[in-house]
């Protein structure tokens, strides 16, 4: 008996083989998962806290990995792994690698010619790489980890609050994520960084 998914709106459903990466196998309820999820989070921000991360390093490949490995390490085996399957978003799986170099190479651009605010930078990069959907599970907080490091570590700047909450709990601050989201799809960034600051 494995566990069931109770996907809130705007969550990536995993596949079987995906959900054969589960190393918890006590877990199964939603809600144990995403206990089990926040505590793995909360180690991934100590290590972010007492790490001093070079610019430069920050805007790889192997860093989107190694954070996404560290988030979620404890609780996924393919934690870190580019996902092998189509999802209900995302580009083509076999495009990850390109579009991320692409991603990267150009927040690199707007960091070098301030094309955008710190703050937009941020958020694009954030957005941009959702949409690419990296990893089977966890793009969205993985994501919003990326922005706050973008924020403090080339920036220098405060991190932001994403609402001090857990987004896959409280459905009214979620569906404004997710609006949020939708707008930034259209090329407008301004709820987003809105959301994000509050």
């Amino acid at each position: 008996m494995g566990i069931e998914f109770d996907y809130k709106n705007g969550q990536t459903p995993i596949d079987e083989e995906e959900k054969d990466g589960l190393k918890i196998k006590s877990i199964t309820t939603q809600e144990e998962l995403d206990e089990f999820e926040q505590l793995n989070i909360e180690k991934a921000v100590e290590w972010i806290i007492r790490t001093k991360f070079k610019p430069e390093k920050i805007l790889t490949e192997k860093f989107v990995q190694d954070l996404h490995k560290r988030m979620y390490d404890d609780v996924w085996k393919w934690a870190g792994e580019f996902r092998k399957t189509e999802k209900n978003l995302g580009i083509p799986w076999t495009q990850i690698g390109v579009e991320l170099k692409n991603l990267l190479n150009d927040v690199k651009y707007w960091i070098e010619n301030k094309t955008f605010t710190p703050e937009e930078i941020a958020i694009r990069y954030k957005h941009r790489i959702v949409s690419i959907h990296c990893f089977p599970n966890g793009n969205g907080r993985h994501s919003r980890v990326m922005a706050d490091i973008i924020m403090e570590s080339i920036f220098g700047n405060e991190i932001f609050s994403w609402h001090q909450s857990n987004m896959v709990k409280a459905n009214e601050i979620r569906s404004q994520y997710i609006n949020a989201l939708r707008e930034a799809d259209n090329g407008n960034f301004k709820a987003l960084i809105k959301f994000a600051k509050h």
